[in-house]
């Protein structure tokens, strides 16, 4: 879908978060989702596929210990599989369920196994906690569905501040204009 009456990459941004079709896909046998990319506008994935910007983000991806506590809150393979995941540990922490590899628990799959699937992303992981699958393009989705998450928080409390702003600023005017009224009959006298 593209406008060309708005190219400015302010509407894209707008576009982005009003037609973005990416809700997930359920995964068979499990509570949590999985993202796919390709369900994102084409901008918003050209943003996550820069290379410097995603060098820097996957960095910080990797300090934080969301992948290293799924084994520590999840001590079974079957309370990884009922867990309730973030987009971005289901994307970046693990391989997508179409790669066919068991998981041994929750952050540790069985590599021996060959991918079912072509997905680059199964070739991709690795259960080095610094490699997971911070490189593929299911943990570029994860991102991707957080930040959509996030975004209609920031725009929801826009609107809201907007709202109580407008009503304190109409609020004020009124209460000028009545003060204001009785000075100058006040005045006149």
């Amino acid at each position: 879908m593209e406008d060309v009456r708005y190219p400015g990459p302010r509407y894209r941004t707008a576009r982005f978060i009003i037609t973005n079709s990416g809700s997930g896909h359920t995964v068979p046998g499990a509570r949590y989702k999985e993202y796919r990319l390709q369900d994102y506008s084409s901008w918003f994935v050209k943003q996550l596929d820069d290379t410097e910007k995603w060098a820097r983000l996957k960095s910080c991806l990797v300090k934080t210990d969301d992948c290293n506590n799924l084994s520590k809150r999840y001590k079974t393979a079957r309370e990884y599989k009922l867990a309730d995941l973030t987009p971005m540990e289901s994307g970046c922490c693990c391989p997508p369920a179409e790669c066919g590899y068991p998981a041994l628990n929750a952050s540790y799959f069985d590599l021996s196994y060959h991918p079912v699937s072509t997905n680059v992303d199964c070739k991709l992981y690795k259960n080095a906690r610094s490699v997971r699958c911070y490189d593929c393009n299911s943990c570029k989705a994860g991102v991707a569905q957080y930040m959509k998450t996030e975004w209609r928080v920031v725009a929801i409390f826009n609107v809201i501040l907007f709202v109580i702003l407008s009503f304190v600023y109409f609020v004020g005017c009124c209460a000028r204009r009545n003060t204001g009224g009785s000075d100058t009959k006040g005045r006149g006298r």
